[in-house]
């Protein structure tokens, strides 16, 4: 099997590879805007939202406990990408395998 050789430009240009990288797309865009939205929140909403300086929780500010939420959003993020990517990585060996049966 490892004689057999993917023929890239015709996976590149198959439906099933459109499909996928509408999907990734699908998946990446959003996730990429929710991230950056939520990390640039935090320094423009201390600057302009005093309430974040005041204590919630013994001397631990609001400003505090939203930046430990962005460690959280984080690594929930990584953990949803690592699980999708894994879908992506299933479909790409599938299209590699279809790919090595036209030749046949």
């Amino acid at each position: 099997m490892a004689d057999k050789k993917v023929h890239y430009k015709k996976v590149a240009a198959s439906e099933d590879f459109r499909k996928l990288l509408e999907e990734k797309r699908r998946f990446i865009v959003p996730m990429t805007i929710f991230f950056f939205l939520f990390y640039f929140s935090l320094p423009v909403a201390t600057s302009y939202f005093t309430f974040l300086n005041t204590p919630a929780i013994g001397a631990i500010s609001w400003a505090w406990l939203f930046a430990l939420t962005q460690f959280v959003m984080t690594w929930v993020l990584c953990g949803l990408y690592a699980k999708k990517a894994a879908q992506f990585d299933k479909y790409v060996s599938a299209l590699k395998i279809e790919s090595r049966g036209d030749d046949e």
